[in-house]
């Protein structure tokens, strides 16, 4: 089999969470009759999905306290990018490792240590700004540390689903996953995180966003899944050279993959650099007209999930997801030629719906037609393909940018990520053969979770 599963059929109503230590028939499991809310109805990705849901409001509190925070240390935007420089360095050059770590341990423990490592360092930042010693040098220091840990958990958590839901409801639980994303990193983390600071301070901030890593830890202790016995391992660096060597064998993986690595060098930069630009200067907006655009696109994120969650996989996934992200990549023309703030509103919310929707079909497809031995390792260069460029595409934009115009970087970048996908699913003949061959992808196929436990 291509996927391996230690399924546990434990109904919700008896997950140790709520109610005194039980979820009551009432009000959440009428919720779990709605399509994307069903897998709660699976007790350990009840306990996965909540403390994952935790600790993404403390993303959302993160995220705007470590902004304010290095501001108050060094008012200068370099500061804020050498930090978020120390974030994601850690994350490119571990990736890899991350996700062959994933594929021999017990993901459980993967997880934990990396909630471990990211509390750690959020508690140490938010105890030295709270009793003054705080300088620039340790925020560096300490999301340098932070990044190590999201190194560990990316690729561990993406190979944690499919484990542990039945095949039939990997697009709900994808689904739920990206619309809890949105609403806690958009919307709820930030206006906690904005109260806290104006409150309290950033070091509270910091502090709450550590307790949210110890309640996401405390779920997945909570959880019954364990991992099947391992064979004898070898070393680290053959793991990870097996699972290249298994992205190379498979067409449809490797194709997806350049492609989305390159769309994403002309994609990145000028989303995050010159979308803001040209609200700013194009269009006249300030920082709340700035806040509706994200959000709008926040709103996009969430309905895409919520309709995708009540609906099958599509007969051509792979062609589908290709035409959402190339539409989300086309969203750059649009920036360019917005004229009004609401414009700007609409294509943000149908970039970041197709990008979602996309990004929803494409972890489906990893966790159905990947090995589950291997998905943490091919899930891992998923990531580092996808962002490995991100410091390159940020670094391009503003030099192109000054030299061509921000609406004609927009309009070209935009051009050229699009067609980039749209060529790659038209031309590369392996990746849509897979689609038409793979009964894994058919809506039709379900194992019995019976005969999935255990398999490999």
């Amino acid at each position: 089999m291509l996927t391996e599963h230690t399924f546990d059929p434990q109904p919700i109503e008896s997950s140790p969470i709520g109610n005194g230590g039980r979820v009551g028939r009432g009000t959440l499991l009428r919720l779990t009759q709605v399509g994307i809310f069903r897998p709660l109805k699976i007790r350990d990705f009840a306990l996965l999905w909540t403390g994952m849901t935790v600790s993404l409001v403390g993303d959302g509190i993160y995220t705007v306290a470590i902004a304010w925070q290095v501001y108050e240390l060094s008012n200068a935007p370099t500061a804020l990018a050498v930090v978020g420089a120390a974030w994601m360095v850690p994350q490119v050059l571990l990736l890899l490792v991350g996700g062959a770590i994933s594929d021999r341990v017990d993901r459980r423990q993967v997880m934990m240590l990396s909630d471990a490592i990211r509390g750690a360092a959020v508690a140490t930042m938010g105890v030295l700004a709270v009793t003054g010693a705080l300088e620039l040098w340790h925020v560096v220091c300490l999301v340098a540390v932070y990044g190590v840990g999201t190194a560990l958990f990316t690729p561990a958590f993406s190979a944690m689903v499919p484990q542990i839901v039945p095949a039939e409801l990997l697009l709900q639980a994808n689904s739920l996953g990206q619309f809890v994303r949105p609403l806690a990193v958009r919307f709820l983390g930030p206006a906690a995180g904005g109260a806290l600071i104006a409150a309290f301070g950033p070091g509270a901030a910091f502090l709450t966003d550590a307790g949210s890593f110890a309640a996401s830890a405390t779920a997945i202790l909570l959880m019954r899944t364990r991992p099947e016995p391992a064979a004898a391992r070898r070393s680290l660096a053959r793991d990870v050279r097996e699972g290249l060597s298994f992205v190379r064998s498979q067409p449809w993986l490797w194709g997806t993959l350049v492609a989305v690595t390159i769309a994403m060098l002309f994609f990145l930069g000028p989303v995050y650099v010159l979308m803001p630009y040209v609200v700013k200067n194009s269009l006249g907006g300030g920082a709340d007209g700035l806040g509706l655009v994200f959000a709008a696109g926040g709103a996009g994120a969430i309905v895409a999930s919520l309709v995708l969650g009540q609906r099958t996989l599509p007969r051509r996934p792979i062609t589908a997801l290709y035409v959402a992200w190339a539409l989300s990549a086309f969203s750059l023309v649009g920036y360019a030629l917005a004229t009004e703030l609401w414009h700007a509103m609409a294509v943000s919310f149908v970039s970041v719906a197709a990008l979602t929707w996309g990004g929803v079909l494409w972890s489906t497809v990893l966790q159905r037609l990947v090995p589950g031995g291997m998905l943490g390792r091919v899930s891992s260069i998923d990531w580092l393909l996808s962002f490995g460029l991100a410091p390159l595409s940020y670094a391009l934009t503003g030099p192109v940018a000054d030299a061509i115009g921000a609406e004609d970087t927009l309009l070209q970048a935009g051009a050229i990520s699009g067609c980039v996908l749209l060529g790659f699913l038209l031309f590369l003949p392996g990746i849509r053969r897979v689609e038409r061959h793979e009964p894994r992808l058919s809506a039709a196929w379900a194992e019995p979770s019976t005969q999935r436990a255990g398999s490999s």
